[in-house]
């Protein structure tokens, strides 16, 4: 058998976090590693050119969503996603198992079928087994695929959990065997049992016998706090494989990231930076800072001095106050660009602190910052 393009080398720990770096065809990536998530094909309000420039290496695009809008066929027409967006480096796609749970009204599942969904949409009747969901990744010509799952909502129900478990742990051996093996590709395993350590494990040691090029941490960010999601990422990191990439699906905060990265989570994408950019909410070294507030009105002073990127430092508190309070466009624009910028730029100086030893330090400052 040819050797796999794709590729992670662990470079490096201090204590639990890690130091990697993921190799496909379309570029490296740098771990611990943020995705900003590109949903519809877009990472909303920002120009892929300034996506760039941000030092995002990795976006995240949704199989659910792109197989409703634009389709398997158009996609397929560009030869995938990459090229439909004019987006060159490597995308991770969800496997549409989140939406299994966020919209579990329009759905039915089955274990032999899949998730049969009424569409969002338009009502329409759609079946998503594993296999079909792994076509429509092929389709959208991802770097990264993800088994399709079922993601419970937020439950202690042992019961409930073991059952998602067994129907995740199905799926996913189908959706290997319909994914079969491409060396310039990646297909992750997700890890389901709630805030029970002892499930984790099991669903864990399952994926781990079927064999995957990375392990996510599934069924997170959905409800429980913060110190519950920490507590849980503790104990199931420390069975997971060394030598393969860790994600933690859906997460989030700089605080939550930085918990989980001195855990020994190497990958994540969150909504959060462009979510909040268009609620007026910003992330700054100096923590978060609520636009929208009347205290800025008058002040002259920019997010980030530093920050040239679409000259982003000429670009008052005031005016974006401004902005924000007379619903332009601009606003959400120009905060969402600036908070990726941030992130992007957090998670660079999260891989130094680890190379240099100093992360203990770093996150002492920051995990107060921004709480």
């Amino acid at each position: 058998m040819k050797k796999k393009e794709f590729s992670f080398k662990l470079i490096s720990k201090f204590k639990k976090a890690r130091l990697g770096r993921i190799k496909t065809p379309r570029g490296f990536i740098d771990t611990p590693a943020f995705m900003p998530v590109g949903t519809l094909g877009t990472v909303k309000g920002l120009f892929v050119e300034d996506l760039k420039k941000t030092n995002t290496q990795i976006i995240l695009g949704n199989t659910y969503h792109l197989m409703l809008r634009p389709g398997s066929n158009i996609l397929e027409k560009f030869g995938g996603l990459h090229d439909f967006m004019n987006w060159n480096k490597p995308i991770l796609t969800d496997s549409g198992g989140f939406q299994i749970m966020s919209l579990s009204k329009l759905n039915k599942i089955d274990k032999d079928i899949g998730a049969t969904f009424r569409s969002h949409i338009d009502g329409k009747k759609i079946i998503l087994s594993p296999e079909k969901s792994i076509k429509i990744q092929k389709s959208i010509n991802s770097d990264i695929l993800m088994v399709l799952d079922e993601c419970p909502k937020l439950t202690s129900n042992r019961d409930t959990l073991k059952k998602a478990i067994d129907v995740s742990t199905e799926w996913a051996k189908r959706s290997k065997i319909e994914f079969g093996y491409n060396k310039n590709k990646a297909l992750f395993g997700i890890i389901q049992g709630g805030l029970y350590n002892d499930l984790r494990v099991e669903s864990l040691q399952r994926l781990i016998d079927i064999d995957f090029d990375g392990y996510a941490i599934g069924g997170l960010a959905v409800g429980e706090t913060q110190d519950e999601m920490f507590e849980t990422v503790k104990d199931i990191t420390k069975k997971m494989p060394e030598n393969k990439p860790r994600y933690l699906m859906g997460v989030g905060t700089p605080s939550d990231i930085l918990g989980a990265i001195k855990e020994g989570v190497d990958m994540f994408d969150c909504v959060m930076p462009t979510r909040s950019g268009r609620t007026g909410l910003a992330f700054t070294w100096n923590g978060k800072i609520n636009l929208k507030n009347s205290k800025f009105k008058n002040d002259k002073s920019p997010l980030d001095k530093n920050c040239t990127l679409r000259n982003l430092n000429n670009y008052s508190k005031s005016y974006l106050n401004h902005l924000i309070k007379t619903n332009e466009l601009l606003a959400s624009m120009l905060i969402s660009l600036h908070n990726v910028n941030f992130y992007q730029q957090f998670m660079g100086e999260i891989r130094n602190s680890i190379k240099s030893r100093t992360f203990t330090k770093f996150y002492n400052k920051y995990i107060k910052l921004f709480n």
